[in-house]
């Protein structure tokens, strides 16, 4: 083979290599924070956050590589942002951290029956779009405040946070988000450079803790339900449609069965969900990540690869969070939700038919309000459902 054609070829054989790295760097430090926010609302200490973001990294990371290896197609996996942000409106449920635990297990066993009971994707799919997604608009509504109130309440941490979100959003949109948490970390080096606050290296080294679960009704209906739905409704059926557009059949049964267990080994180290990747599936399955669609594969593996690899700056990361200055944080995690909430609000009323139940659904998620220990994004679902039910009755 001759020079010429070597130094052509070369570029192509990287190329999808380099799509798995961005896939995974893009994924993770987008919504990272979305995740340790989740967690430490639903009852995490930041040790049990910390190995439930390294729990989540190792699992997609294997997902990618079985998935992407066996079916030779570039899938990717991904944590359950939606679901992260719902854990974050749901806050301590009875029971607390091993109950949250338990319902991980819970969704993880839903996951599995979509693969084995082809009945019960259906019953899912059978919950209109529009409800689905205004119940998930309720949720990350006031996650996605956070930005406007931190402004208020830390302006030297978070202006800056949002300015850099707002340029890069208009000159690279896919970088937006992780420039974003870049400035945030340079926020919380400075802080604790100034304050001279001593940092533990030990803290520092990945570790996974485990938790007993516990089943309680309150976190069976009020977490795992909800999640499994969000997840299914927000990520899986997505992430399928993201992949026929680019030419890919997703098989449906070895997608579930892999996520579904992947779930379940993560849970008892404080996973709370994995599930397809959809918005950066793109990132993997398009031209752009190798111009012969045979050999994108290789970018899902690139991807399995780097997300282990991030995995082992779980802490790492985890340690930001909690040194960070008040509000840097969430403002960084709003900004992630940004482009979801826009997206969920849109579905939720593209149907003029379908509004007035979405809009029900919606302020009921909103609210927040739980009961009998159960949350309000339960009770959106419940609230849509029998308003739409009332519209429609007879017709």
């Amino acid at each position: 083979m001759s020079t010429a054609s070597t130094s052509v070829e070369r570029p192509w054989r990287i190329r999808p290599i380099t799509a798995g790295i961005v896939t995974a760097l893009v994924g993770f430090t987008s919504s990272f924070a979305v995740v340790l926010t989740g967690l430490d609302a639903v009852g995490a200490t930041p040790a049990q956050a910390a190995s439930g973001l390294l729990a989540l990294s190792l699992t997609m990371g294997a997902a990618c590589i079985i998935l992407a290896w066996r079916c030779r197609m570039p899938i990717t996996s991904a944590w359950s942002t939606p679901g992260a942000a719902l854990l974050a409106a749901v806050s301590v449920v009875d029971g607390g951290w091993p109950a949250a635990v338990g319902a991980f297990l819970v969704v993880a066993a839903l996951i599995l029956l979509t693969a084995l009971v082809p009945r019960l994707g259906a019953l899912v799919a059978a919950i209109p779009p529009s409800i689905a997604q205004a119940m998930l608009a309720g949720v990350l509504l006031p996650l996605c405040l956070a930005p406007i109130s931190g402004m208020v309440t830390n302006p030297w941490g978070v202006v800056p946070v949002v300015l850099t979100w707002l340029v890069v959003t208009r000159l690279a949109p896919r970088w937006a988000v992780p420039a974003a948490f870049m400035t945030a970390t340079v926020v919380v080096v400075a802080g604790i450079a100034a304050s001279g606050t001593d940092v533990d290296p030990g803290a520092l080294l990945p570790a996974l803790v485990f938790t007993a679960p516990t089943f309680t009704l309150g976190s069976i209906v009020g977490i795992a339900l909800p999640l499994f739905i969000v997840t299914m409704a927000s990520q899986n059926v997505p992430g399928i449609a993201v992949m026929r557009s680019f030419g890919y059949e997703v098989p449906w049964r070895p997608a579930m069965l892999v996520t579904g267990i992947g779930t379940a080994l993560g849970a008892p180290a404080g996973g709370h969900a994995i599930n397809l990747a959809a918005i950066s599936a793109a990132l993997a399955a398009a031209p752009e990540a190798e111009p012969d669609p045979a050999r994108r594969w290789i970018a899902g593996v690139s991807t399995g690869v780097s997300y282990i690899v991030l995995g082992g700056l779980s802490a790492v990361f985890a340690a930001l969070v909690l040194l960070a200055p008040a509000a840097v944080i969430p403002a960084v995690a709003g900004l992630a939700l940004f482009g979801a909430f826009g997206s969920a609000v849109q579905q939720a009323i593209d149907d003029p038919g379908e509004r007035m139940p979405a809009v029900v659904t919606f302020l009921v998620a909103a609210s927040g309000v739980a009961l009998l220990g159960i949350s309000a994004a339960f009770w959106a679902l419940v609230a849509g459902l029998v308003v739409r039910a009332a519209l429609h009755l007879g017709r």
